[in-house]
């Protein structure tokens, strides 16, 4: 099992595209069918990041196909657009 987590740090003004990409982003569970399971977050604390999503694959190969899928790209592609920093990390568990 792959968990993957991302962390991102957006640019100030861009509150409606937050809650947008992370409600798009939470949208995504259940419809594509590499993704075990789910959880966004927004950080309630100050400084650091300002959302979490942490999720489940079986495999590596798993979660290239679920970075792969248009549904995804599609949300991704907007997170990109009001980013300012992202962090990643995937292991196995």
């Amino acid at each position: 099992m792959i968990r993957h987590i991302v962390m991102w740090k957006f640019r100030p003004g861009t509150e409606a595209e937050q809650k947008k990409f992370l409600d798009g982003l939470r949208a995504l569970q259940g419809v594509v069918p590499q993704m075990l399971s789910s959880e966004v977050a927004v950080n309630v604390g100050q400084g650091n990041y300002d959302a979490v999503c942490v999720s489940e694959f079986e495999t590596l190969e798993t979660l290239e196909a679920y970075k792969n899928d248009p549904r995804h790209k599609a949300v991704s592609a907007l997170c990109k657009s009001i980013r300012e920093d992202r962090v990643a990390v995937d292991y196995e568990f």
